[in-house]
């Protein structure tokens, strides 16, 4: 026995003069059309004297949708050349549906093409765009710097116990990557020094290579991007969140001000991990230094530590303890801003939490070349 679903069909027949039989057979699931707008036109060109359509589904298998559709085709064809159309032979349900489908007439023009926007328009809306940006951003800043005055005055509203659970986020729970990142780039450093100092017999100094670039720079710049990744993030979408619950509106309801209770927090959790994270992650750098001396170079474990002491100076420590104190407070920044900035919309805090690690990194970057200007200006 043949279980196969008879083929969609459809095809026209002509029953009595000045009418159009269009009979339907076979199921009508999916978008397909064996009629065509442009057929049923031709079809009613080449018999000028129809003034009828009917219908005929004694052949109809299963439907769906694209009958629906096929159907509301066919008549908007027969309106334009004046064809009634006679649904009597349709099941009932189908004439229900169109007939909901055609309750209420679509709006005239809802279907217009935009028009283009001038390239001068676009600018200006653009430029617009950014300076209303801008001035939100100087005002965040100075709503958090009032935050902080209130914080040293000791008039600052916040929970304690936010603050701790904050920089246990921000702190522990952020060691396994740090440590994971930080010695795979203490291993690249000492991979790239190697090839160079090995034609001179100088491997030796990839000790100095790898504690200077870790300790002065590169553990603080590594800690920040993870930090602007892991954590800017999640202050973006955690005060999105609250903003599309307004639960933010209800804090300055009650007379709580939202950057004492919400960023100072953060941010201050945040200044205070950094540090101690960047020194985590100048020790795994160097562990990380460590085991491609020994282990490749060949060189003595007391050799590669005593050259590294030689080589790091303790304003380099210093520089690279700057270094994080500055990316905890852009990393804060960017992800506080970014969520309370955020719309009523899933996808908002979704652009939001993209937005806050973009600007992070950017921020860490930009940071980065202007401290070390400095300090190549000054001589450190």
């Amino acid at each position: 026995m043949d279980n196969k679903a008879p083929e969609t069909s459809a095809f026209f027949s002509r029953p009595a003069e000045g009418a159009l039989r269009l009979e339907l057979a076979g199921d009508w699931t999916g978008s397909r059309r064996p009629v065509t707008a442009d057929e049923l036109r031709r079809a009613l060109a080449t018999a000028p004297a129809v003034r009828r359509l009917t219908f005929d589904a004694r052949q109809l298998g299963a439907w769906d949708s694209g009958l629906l559709t096929f159907l509301l085709m066919v008549g908007k064809v027969c309106a334009e050349r004046q064809v009634a159309v006679d649904e009597a032979d349709l099941p009932e349900g189908v004439r229900r549906l169109i007939a909901l489908a055609t309750a209420v007439p679509e709006r005239s023009g809802t279907h217009q093409e935009p028009e283009p926007v001038p390239l001068l328009e676009r600018v200006g809306d653009r430029a617009v765009d950014t300076w209303r940006r801008n001035l939100e951003m100087i005002a965040f800043i100075g709503e958090a710097a009032v935050a902080v005055c209130r914080l040293l005055t000791g008039r600052a509203r916040f929970r304690r116990t936010d603050l701790f659970t904050i920089m246990r986020d921000c702190g522990s729970r952020a060691l396994p990557i740090v440590s994971l990142i930080s010695v795979l780039v203490g291993l690249i450093l000492a991979f790239v020094g190697a090839v160079q100092l090995k034609m001179f017999g100088a491997e030796i100094y990839v000790a100095s290579l790898v504690g200077i670039a870790v300790v002065r720079v590169m553990g603080a710049i590594m800690t920040g991007i993870i930090m602007a990744g892991r954590t800017g993030a999640a202050f973006a979408a955690q005060l999105g969140t609250m903003q599309v619950n307004e639960e933010i509106d209800a804090l300055a309801t009650m007379g709580f001000s939202p950057f004492e209770f919400l960023v100072l927090p953060r941010m201050l959790a945040l200044c205070l991990m950094m540090p101690l994270l960047c020194l985590y992650a100048d020790l795994m750098g160097i562990l990380g230094g460590l085991f491609v001396g020994v282990f490749m170079l060949d060189l003595n474990v007391m050799e590669y530590v005593n050259m590294t002491q030689a080589s790091v100076r303790l304003k380099d420590f210093w520089i690279g303890l700057f270094h994080s104190c500055v990316f905890g407070v852009l990393v804060a920044l960017a992800g506080c801003l970014r969520g309370m900035q955020c719309g009523r919309s899933a996808s908002a805090v979704g652009d939001a939490t993209t937005s806050a690690v973009v600007s992070g990194i950017v921020s860490i970057i930009v940071a980065t070349g202007i401290i070390t200007l400095m300090c190549n200006v000054l001589g450190i």
